[in-house]
């Protein structure tokens, strides 16, 4: 009897932290849809992974290369193309002295949304 009566107790517990949960929940959401959080680490390892591709199409053929020129090159591989995770990405070359990627943001209604580049010195900045 005394454990029954626990574990009512304990529904009970969990039902009213669980209703003033979800009330708190759609009072700060204003029962809008919930925006989905952009990856920034995958952003990130997708401008190193960009960046490194750059240093290799470098050393096999002395300059940097465009995005396109990536593309068609084995050297590209599984990196990402246009955009991904809430992110387009695009390269500017200066023959063999500088490249710089950009990786802006796709959603134009995201205005807190960082936009960030690497060029040759492989940091990230933004």
């Amino acid at each position: 009897m005394r454990s029954v009566l626990g574990m009512a107790g304990l529904l009970i517990v969990l039902l009213t932290g669980y209703l003033i949960y979800s009330s708190q929940v759609r009072h700060v959401t204003d029962d809008k849809p919930v925006v989905q959080p952009i990856n920034y680490a995958a952003v990130r390892s997708d401008l190193l992974s960009l960046g490194q591709a750059e240093r290799l199409f470098w050393a096999a053929n002395g300059s940097y290369a465009t995005l396109e020129q990536l593309r068609q090159s084995a050297i590209m591989g599984s990196l990402p193309g246009g955009s991904r995770s809430g992110y387009e990405y695009s390269i500017e070359v200066d023959g063999s002295a500088h490249f710089r990627i950009t990786a802006t943001p796709t959603d134009p209604a995201r205005t807190d949304l960082p936009t960030l580049w690497i060029d040759e010195t492989m940091q990230i900045s933004q």
